[in-house]
């Protein structure tokens, strides 16, 4: 048990930010991947899941960016940079398929 002010907190849950950044990165990169795979192998269908993740992390960069200052954008970034690689990624996968000789 840890003890902050009055409040006292289970260990388990004081010391549970120890993966969040790598665990975030790991979601981010694995939806990258499963929307290059459906944007090469269905890319007219792929385009919904990718306005899905588009619209949430949309949300997400706004939710950031009305924060007050530098702070704001600081909190925006991580989104705006997430958005764009899965933007990418999905867009690599239907060139990817458009250059096939079929």
């Amino acid at each position: 048990m840890i003890c902050f002010g009055f409040a006292t907190v289970p260990r388990s849950l004081a010391d549970a930010g120890g993966y969040t950044g790598a665990m975030t990165l790991a979601i981010i990169v694995a939806i990258c991947i499963v929307l290059l795979v459906l944007g090469f192998l269905l890319p007219r269908l792929s385009i919904w899941p990718q306005e899905g993740v588009d619209r949430t992390l949309g949300a997400g960069q706004k939710a950031g960016g009305h924060a007050p200052g530098p702070l704001g954008k600081l909190l925006s970034k991580g989104f705006g940079t997430s958005r764009r690689a899965t933007n990418k990624s999905a867009s690599a996968g239907r060139r990817g398929r458009g250059k096939l000789p079929l």
